[in-house]
């Protein structure tokens, strides 16, 4: 005769409700202060007791991550239905850096964890961004200079959001500048051939599955 599992018990509204409410403090909290941010001060926005916090998040760095996964696959999703309602290929193209990069630059938690988004462990980060520059690529084909790839616009953004990291606080508007030089470094009247990238292999951007 089988025994019957056990039902598994639904988590509570206030479960659900304190956990809402520790993610959209943390949000705040670490888009002013960065990961620094003391989970203490999570709990008094969020209004929830510390033995609470720990039960859904044991360790900060869970939080951080949930957090800077959840905004990061809300921006990512919102630029990509953006680039493929846009009129213009080359304005939308544009406008996903320019809007990345002042993300970057209004959010400190964001900002750190992008000096690190190009190493393998940040996978899903990387391939949601590779999926969106992709679509903006094929889109602006025609007015790319050739052989323009999706892991140059990839690193591109990457060492922009490097770029904002280093110059942000000192000289704001600086990292606009070179955004503009990079842009038009990609248009199509640049016939000379570009260097050789690394291969498929070699990619240190590339996903892996």
């Amino acid at each position: 005769m089988a025994v019957a599992e056990p039902r598994r018990r639904a988590p509570r509204v206030d479960a659900i409700r304190n956990r809402e409410a520790i993610v959209e403090a943390a949000a705040a909290a670490l888009a002013e202060q960065g990961t620094a941010v003391d989970v203490r001060e999570i709990a008094r926005r969020s209004g929830v007791g510390m033995g609470t916090l720990y039960r859904h998040f044991p360790k900060k760095e869970d939080l951080v991550e949930t957090v800077l996964r959840q905004e990061f696959s809300e921006w990512a999703e919102s630029a990509r239905r953006n680039a493929i309602g846009a009129a213009d290929p080359w304005a939308a193209l544009t406008d996903f850096y320019r809007q990345a990069l002042t993300g970057y630059a209004r959010h400190r938690a964001i900002m750190e964890s992008f000096a690190v988004i190009s190493s393998a462990s940040d996978t899903d980060g990387l391939q949601q961004l590779r999926l969106v520059l992709e679509e903006l690529r094929a889109s602006a084909a025609d007015l790319l200079r050739p052989g323009v790839t999706t892991d140059d616009l990839l690193l591109l953004l990457v060492s922009l959001g490097h770029a904002v990291q280093l110059t942000d606080e000192c000289r704001p508007q600086l990292w606009h500048r070179l955004l503009h030089i990079s842009l038009d470094g990609l248009r199509a009247g640049h016939r000379e051939p570009l260097p050789a990238g690394p291969s498929t292999q070699d990619s240190t951007l590339r996903t892996r599955h």
